[in-house]
């Protein structure tokens, strides 16, 4: 429970607030940001939860401001965070960004949505798509009608979907979307490795249907003693949208859920099995007075059947570089100067090819080859591989289930792509050997 509800700036005025409940003093606001700065004096760690003279203190900052939440009972601050979070999320989908000037220009909004995401201090509806039923930009215009609409949609027991949704054709598309976050030496060592997955829906159902999704998880073969027909994959630190039967998935490790209208994230997950690198590149640099050359390669490191599409290799030069020129055997090349670097585009990579580039470039100041070896950053790549995970997660079965009996659609889609990530310690000098005799 939490007794207020405030937005700060960056000094501790208050722009906006809202009072629930009457058991905090009035000056508690105003003593958050003393409080944080003496405990950034004391030397102590800023946590987004603290006590003083009995209010709790329960804030997260973004951008240029606090959302500060108050109450003097031991209330759970997990739920208070996720609130603030949530909080966020929603105005950044009403205002598109949540600044200082955008409180300012919204607030009769911001207070209607305020008062409907929370009430006595207990949180309530907190998805978008449910109150931009109700809560409209132009919210003078409002009718009686819309405004008793939130008393049946927070006491459905599923409140992330309105009633009476109606299709005429019954749909239900899932991408299975994994990110592959990887650092590799020039040896080929991999230092480190991760995939993080998602599986997002896009749900076009008429009516109140109920899905059920079957993956080929490893624990689930496990607990039934059943033997996976292909590769079982063990996920960690899965993460369901709230209309996941937990309980359900607990015991059975079945994904049942009523879905919202429209786009959602249903999961994520992460797998720290090491993989190998999907797109490999590598760079061969020659320096010599005045210029310095460079000798791209790349290859397609899974199998042939499958092609990446939109591959880009960002390879990083000295910043005083100049007089670009490229050769590229596939795809075009652009210099970046104002990231010191240039860019092979591949709008198609198939499996198991590969490609060459040479780059030249004029050196107008005078440096060493230490000089230039030091500051030597990495290659990253992007890629988009369609039909493909490199997990090897599957979509045993998506089932739709509706009381009207309907036949609904469901299409599956996979994706593998380059994480945030995604880098090769590859640039290496050639030794002094001309780059015509690689």
């Amino acid at each position: 429970m939490a007794s207020v509800v405030a937005i700060l700036d960056l000094k501790g005025k208050s722009l906006i607030q809202r009072r629930y409940r009457d058991d905090v003093p009035d000056g508690a606001i105003w003593r958050f940001v003393p409080i944080l700065l003496e405990l950034e004096d004391e030397g102590k760690m800023e946590t987004p939860c603290f006590t003083k003279d009995g209010v709790n203190f329960m804030f997260i900052r973004h951008s240029n401001l606090y959302l500060l939440a108050l109450s003097p009972k031991n209330v759970n601050c997990a739920e208070v965070l996720l609130y603030l979070h949530r909080l966020v999320q929603v105005f950044v989908d009403y205002f598109g960004h949540l600044e200082e000037e955008s409180i300012r220009d919204n607030f009769v909004i911001i207070y209607e949505l305020l008062d409907e995401m929370m009430d006595f201090g207990l949180p309530q509806v907190t998805e978008t798509k449910m109150l931009q039923g109700y809560i409209t930009q132009e919210s003078h215009k409002l009718e009686s009608m819309q405004l008793a609409r939130p008393a049946t949609d927070v006491t459905n027991a599923v409140s992330w979907r309105a009633q009476g949704i109606k299709y005429r054709k019954n749909e239900c598309f899932l991408d299975v979307v994994e990110s592959v976050n990887l650092l590799a030496n020039a040896d080929g060592t991999i230092v480190r490795s991760e995939v993080l997955g998602a599986v997002k829906v896009k749900c076009y159902l008429t009516g109140m249907p109920e899905l059920r999704l079957g993956l080929n998880d490893k624990i689930m073969f496990d607990a039934s003693g059943r033997t996976a027909r292909g590769k079982a994959i063990e996920m960690e630190d899965v993460k369901f949208h709230q209309c996941v039967r937990l309980a359900k998935f607990e015991s059975e490790r079945t994904i049942s859920f009523i879905p919202p209208d429209g786009d959602f994230e249903l999961m994520s997950y992460r797998i720290s099995t090491p993989v190998n690198p999907l797109v490999w590149a590598e760079a061969f640099v020659e320096q010599r007075s005045g210029r310095v050359e460079f000798l791209v390669k790349v290859k397609a490191q899974f199998k042939k059947r499958s092609v990446a599409n939109n591959v880009e290799i960002h390879v990083p030069v000295p910043d005083d570089a100049d007089s670009p020129k490229f050769r590229a055997g596939a795809g075009k090349v652009q210099y970046l100067p104002a990231q010191s670097s240039f860019v092979w585009r591949i709008k198609q990579l198939a499996g198991g090819a590969d490609h060459m580039m040479r780059a030249h470039f004029g050196l107008p100041s005078v440096r060493t080859e230490e000089d230039i070896a030091a500051k030597r950053a990495p290659i990253s790549c992007r890629f988009e591989i369609p039909y493909f995970t490199i997990s090897g997660m599957q979509v045993r079965y998506l089932k739709v289930m509706e009381k009207s009996g309907y036949q609904a659609l469901p299409w599956v889609r996979y994706i593998t792509q380059n994480g945030d990530d995604y880098t090769l310690r590859t640039v290496t000098d050639n030794g002094g050997a001309p780059l015509a005799s690689i």
